[in-house]
C-alpha cells in the first residue's frame, strides 16, 4: 500500500501564551498543500524494517515518526498486525515549517488502519496522532483548520485556495525552533483568525502576520529578502511558515515568481 504525505503551510501564526509545561499556546491556520513524500509498506518476510530515501533526515531510525506510529499500533493491536517493510521517500525538507515530519507519521497511521483492517475513525486516528505530535492530527483531516493550544486543538474553517497558486521556497537555512520560541514575547493575538473568510487574499498583508518573522527574519536577513521579492512579484500574501525557513506566497492563479538567489527550494 502507498500513499503521498503532502506537508502544510500556516497563514497566520500567533503565540499567545507561555505554559507553566514548557510549550507555548498558539492560534494558526494550517493549510494543505501539495508537496508530498511517498510512503509505502508492504508484508514483510521476517522483522518490520524502516527504509529512507529523499532528502537527508536528521534523527535516527526510532525517532521516526514514521516509526513511532508503527511501534504504538503494534502496541495498541498486538496480534492483529503483521511485519511490514517501510519505505519513505523524503521530499518534504526538515525543519522548514512545513509539518513534514508530522504528516509521514498521520498518514502511516491511516496506511495501518488501512492495511490491518482495523477500522478506526479519524476521531481515533485523530487521538493516536496526537500521541506522536501536536500538529499530526491536522494531517488526519487534511483540511483548512483554525489551531489553537499546542496547535491541536483544531476547528473546521471555510477558507479554500484551489483558485490561487500557492508559491513555495524552501531555502537551505536552519532556524532553532527552540532559540525562536525564546526569542518571543508572547501576546495577544494580532488578528481573529476565525474570521479570515471576510477578507480577500490581498488584504491578508496589512492583517495577519506570523510571530516568527520578527526574531527569525533578524537572524537570517536573506529569509525577509525572499519575502520581499515574493511581494515584489506579485504575490497577493507572502509569509513564514511556522518558525521557518520555509516561505510562501499566494498568487493569482497560474502566476508565480522566478527566484534566482537562493542555494535550495522547491516550487509549486
Amino acid at each position: 500500500m502507498i500513499c503521498f504525505p503532502n506537508c502544510k503551510i500556516n497563514i497566520g501564526l500567533y503565540v499567545t501564551n507561555r505554559r507553566s509545561d514548557g510549550y507555548h499556546d498558539l492560534e494558526t491556520i494550517f493549510y494543505p498543500v501539495g508537496l508530498k513524500d511517498v510512503l509505502e509498506i508492504v508484508p514483510a518476510k521476517a522483522e518490520s524494517t524502516l527504509t529512507l530515501t529523499g532528502k537527508s533526515i536528521q534523527c535516527n531510525e526510532q525517532n521516526n515518526l514514521v516509526w513511532k506510529a508503527w511501534q504504538l499500533m503494534k502496541q495498541e493491536f498486538p496480534g492483529l498486525l503483521p511485519e511490514i517493510e517501510i519505505y519513505l521517500h523524503k521530499l518534504i525538507p526538515m525543519g522548514a515549517g512545513l509539518g513534514g515530519g508530522s504528516a509521514d507519521g498521520a498518514f502511516m497511521l491511516q496506511l495501518i488502519n488501512d492495511f490491518g483492517k482495523l477500522n478506526l475513525t479519524k476521531e481515533q486516528l485523530s487521538n493516536y496522532a496526537l500521541l506522536l505530535g501536536s500538529d499530526c492530527p491536522f494531517f488526519i483531516y487534511n483540511t483548512a483548520q483554525f489551531a489553537r493550544g499546542r496547535g491541536e486543538k483544531m476547528e473546521d474553517i471555510a477558507l479554500d485556495l484551489a483558485d490561487y497558486s500557492i508559491q513555495l521556497i524552501c531555502p537551505d537555512v536552519h532556524v532553532s525552533t527552540a532559540q525562536a520560541f525564546q526569542m518571543l514575547q508572547p501576546k495577544e493575538a494580532g488578528f481573529n483568525l476565525k474570521e479570515i473568510a471576510a477578507l480577500r487574499v490581498e488584504d491578508w498583508k496589512d492583517a495577519i502576520s506570523n510571530d516568527f518573522e520578527v526574531p527569525v527574519f533578524q537572524a537570517h536577513p536573506q529569509l525577509k529578502e525572499i519575502k520581499e521579492e515574493l511581494y515584489k512579484q506579485g504575490a497577493l500574501y507572502a509569509s513564514m511558515s511556522g518558525s521557518g525557513s520555509a516561505l510562501y506566497g499566494i498568487f493569482p492563479k497560474g502566476r508565480k515568481a522566478v527566484i534566482e538567489k537562493i542555494n535550495s527550494h522547491y516550487l509549486l
